[in-house]
């Protein structure tokens, strides 16, 4: 069965006071979802031991940390200077604890930079897999799982598909480094939003569901009943966290895809 947990894009600590923040866990615990996806800041928005108590006292969990937001602070897997890639997989490192506490997975994307930071893909990537092997080598002993997301090419210069994405896992060569899907991006990548599904099989480990245009789930093109059928195919016990960006807020947002989802079921 898959579980679904909704994106909270923006900083906790800018949704409002305490009690405004902790309504809209309670919201979205309330239409049904059974985690949420957060962005991981260190130092943190909220301090963990404060979310702790607000997502457990709304019956949440967090099944996942974004981690992209640490690139616009000068960190980059892929960056030709040796510091700076040593520093992100130093931050990296810092964030495994994180997600020990709170029994999560990280998700690696943006982080891995664009072409601006190395123009050459190969270097990249030879950059990119020895800072994960650095993460890896502390991820497995603490049994924290990470995910490579496939951003589409006007986004992150690399890994952009989910066989590329494939390919580095198995490059770096860890159990706990896995592939995810993003239903947006493989709209922009891949010519069949079931067969990389089908592809990682056992090895999916995390899943975003977001419409064509960003907006509510149904308000685009995409056909979200197959790939909920190829999740089945493959028995997808994971999360699945449902991702709206553009023209809706929160709560909206939140009501409106998962009563799609569930006219979908």
């Amino acid at each position: 069965m898959i579980h679904y947990s909704f994106m909270v894009i923006e900083a906790l600590n800018s949704l409002g006071n305490e009690a405004q923040v902790r309504e809209l866990l309670a919201f979205i615990r309330q239409r049904g979802y059974e985690g949420i996806e957060l962005n991981l800041d260190l130092p943190p928005a909220v301090p963990f031991g404060q979310l702790e108590r607000w997502v457990e006292e709304a019956g949440l969990v967090i099944p996942s940390f974004l981690t992209g937001g640490a690139y616009n602070r000068g960190l980059c897997l892929s960056s030709p200077d040796p510091a700076v890639r040593q520093r992100t997989a130093e931050h990296l490192i810092r964030c495994l604890e994180v997600a020990k506490r709170f029994n999560s997975i990280l998700v690696v994307g943006l982080l891995q930079g664009f072409r601006k930071d190395e123009p050459d893909p190969a270097k990249a990537n030879e950059r990119i897999a020895g800072c994960l092997r650095q993460v890896m080598d502390q991820a497995e002993p603490l049994g924290v799982d990470l995910v490579i997301e496939p951003i589409n090419h006007l986004q992150v210069g690399f890994n952009n598909s989910v066989g590329e994405v494939r390919q580095m896992a198995a490059r770096v060569g860890s159990p706990n480094l896995r592939p995810m899907v993003d239903t947006v991006h493989m709209n922009i990548e891949e010519t069949s939003l079931t067969q990389p599904i089908l592809d990682c099989g056992g090895q999916l480990r995390h899943v975003h569901l977001c419409e064509s245009n960003g907006s509510l789930l149904g308000s685009g093109h995409l056909d979200f009943g197959a790939v909920l059928r190829a999740l089945g195919q493959i028995h997808y016990e994971g999360f699945a966290s449902v991702k709206v960006y553009r023209n809706a807020a929160l709560h909206e947002a939140a009501k409106s895809s998962m009563e799609y989802l569930r006219r979908l079921v």
